[in-house]
């Protein structure tokens, strides 16, 4: 079925890309363009700052370039589950929304449609629904479906791709982890946001004397914590590219007292990782107050107000760096991908993600977008230039 439905709808896209058209273009202009209907866009993953970008973007550059249309997605590939989920999109539904955070068309993180747990009669079960994803996004009459999302989104947009789907992908993570791209939107924004909240917290933590410890995110990489640290005057930075002891930490609030300076700020990823064999971290490993699941920031300020009898205040910033308007240089590249992801839909190009290299908005496969991080060199320049103006990565 499925070999069968991937060249009837290839077979059908082709005969649509024959149907070329002159029409005029709001500056005046006409240009020779391919009519290539309709195309879904749907967003998965959390949400990030630049989302709503993308979608004006497709929504204005199928209408006023290619004369298509555009059916907006709700909720990630529960839109294609249940179909009902699924709404036409003009420009002027997409007005006044390159500033706005979120997303208008909903997302989620839960919704693989080939391994998709619902609850019926109180028991959690699974379904493959990609059979019914193919089938509503073949009775929506749609040429393309244009997905946003990071590595596990794409990954199922990937797979469906290999099902005959004609998919376009489009990076987004505020990690900025993906390895097929230099930078995803929403990551300069998560930047900006962490760098202001550690503004903030400087001010508090010179004044009272404290240390202050900032969790910021980044599982597999530290790229936010890094970028977000340098450029808000952190003393310490932890990531997950370099194990840390906490020995080191406690040796640089040391050096710190000792130059007459009362407190310290220290950047943590969420995902950084201690030495296997670290000392302190062993010694209460086993405590009842460390028995419970806790943050790694909260973990390393409790360990650290223990073992250096000082005040520490710890602040996880959590989701408040999902949120927010963009930073213009996010809703650039957004706007710039989703003109992108037209163009690869006009010239049927599928199953490939756009991407931007050096200054150059390009393409490349699915395949080569997916199940790759990008992390931190620990010799990159900008861990080098940390460690020349005196940061700790804790394991100096």
């Amino acid at each position: 079925m499925t070999r069968a439905f991937s060249v009837e709808w290839r077979s059908r896209l082709a005969e649509s890309a024959d149907a070329w058209t002159e029409k005029p273009q709001p500056q005046g202009k006409s240009i020779r363009m391919v009519n290539f209907g309709k195309i879904g866009i749907l967003n998965g993953g959390g949400d990030c700052p630049g989302l709503n970008a993308v979608t004006r973007a497709v929504v204005r550059a199928a209408t006023y370039r290619y004369g298509g249309q555009v059916m907006g997605i709700f909720d990630s590939f529960d839109g294609l589950i249940w179909p009902e989920k699924m709404k036409e999109f003009t420009p002027h539904q997409v007005r006044g929304i390159l500033h706005e955070g979120g997303t208008i068309l909903g997302t989620t993180s839960r919704g693989n449609p080939f391994n998709y747990h619902e609850e019926q009669d109180g028991k959690v079960v699974v379904h493959d629904y990609s059979r019914r994803v193919i089938e509503n996004f073949q009775a929506a009459n749609l040429q393309a479906l244009v997905v946003v999302g990071g590595d596990g989104t794409l990954t199922i947009a990937r797979d469906l791709f290999r099902l005959g789907v004609p998919v376009i992908g489009v990076p987004k993570t505020i990690d900025n982890d993906l390895s097929a791209t230099d930078t995803t939107f929403g990551f300069r924004t998560a930047v900006n946001t962490a760098t202001d909240a550690i503004d903030k917290i400087h001010t508090t933590a010179a004044s009272h004397g404290r240390i202050m410890v900032i969790e910021v995110m980044g599982r597999d990489a530290g790229w936010i914590a890094l970028e977000a640290g340098l450029a808000g005057g952190a003393d310490v930075i932890l990531i997950p590219e370099i194990s840390f002891r906490l020995e080191k930490v406690f040796e640089k609030i040391q050096e710190r007292k000792a130059a007459g300076k009362k407190f310290s700020l220290i950047v943590v990823a969420e995902g950084c990782r201690v030495e296997a064999d670290d000392p302190v971290w062993l010694a209460h490993a086993h405590e009842g107050q460390f028995s419970v699941p806790l943050s790694a920031g909260n973990k390393i300020g409790a360990l650290i107000g223990r073992e250096r009898k000082e005040e520490v205040r710890v602040t996880v910033l959590g989701h408040l760096q999902r949120g927010g308007s963009p930073t213009p240089s996010d809703r650039i590249l957004s706007t710039c991908f989703g003109v992108a992801a037209v163009e690869l839909a006009a010239r049927q190009e599928y199953g490939r993600m756009v991407c931007l290299k050096g200054n150059v908005i390009t393409s490349c496969t699915l395949d080569e977008a997916v199940g790759r991080i990008k992390t931190v060199p620990p010799d990159s320049h900008i861990i080098q230039s940390a460690r020349a103006i005196g940061v700790s990565f804790g394991a100096d």
